[in-house]
């Protein structure tokens, strides 16, 4: 089972353009739009935008890295990037996030960005209970409750070819191989 590498600057600043773009940015609609992000450039172009690893909760996908953010700098519980989001991101009543700063784009390709918009497009006015069913598909159905879903099984359900997918996920060991 594969899973990306965690890249907390471009995360936090990922966090930040979504953040920016939505009407209402609340944890669980930042994550179910990052979980969609994710999967589609990785599909598209072999990798990742943030990195995270995504755990299959009950309400779907949640990136555990920046989840583990936003309850650090909530108070309730801990990430060893919560100095680094201190300065960009504040946890409104509980569930609200607010940016402290913009976006820092160099930290985002173009591709990123534009993936990201579109997701938003696609998903940014959908109401909860809609996120949570289209976000419980093949990648989450197959993953046992609380476990990281794998970059396979991502990769499987954007209906990608096997030897793609194991280019990917070969590529992504490597990395982790030479750091």
């Amino acid at each position: 089972m594969t899973t990306p590498i965690f890249n907390p600057l471009k995360a936090i600043n990922s966090v930040l353009y979504v953040v920016s773009k939505l009407k209402k940015s609340d944890m669980h609609k930042i994550s179910k739009i990052l979980y969609f992000a994710d999967m589609v450039h990785l599909s598209k172009f072999g990798r990742s935008i943030t990195g995270d690893t995504y755990i299959a909760m009950d309400y779907g996908p949640v990136p555990s890295a920046i989840y583990d953010i936003f309850k650090s700098l909530r108070g309730d519980g801990s990430s060893p990037y919560k100095e680094m989001a201190t300065s960009a991101i504040r946890i409104k009543n509980r569930f609200i996030v607010n940016a402290l700063q913009e976006a820092d784009l160099k930290y985002l390709s173009k591709t990123d960005t534009l993936v990201i918009d579109d997701i938003i497009l696609a998903f940014g006015d959908h109401s909860w209970a809609d996120i949570v069913e289209i976000s419980h598909q093949y990648a989450w159905s197959n993953t046992p409750l609380n476990a990281p879903i794998s970059v396979e099984n991502m990769l499987t359900e954007s209906h990608q070819e096997q030897e793609y997918i194991s280019y990917v996920t070969q590529f992504i060991n490597n990395q982790k191989l030479a750091m």
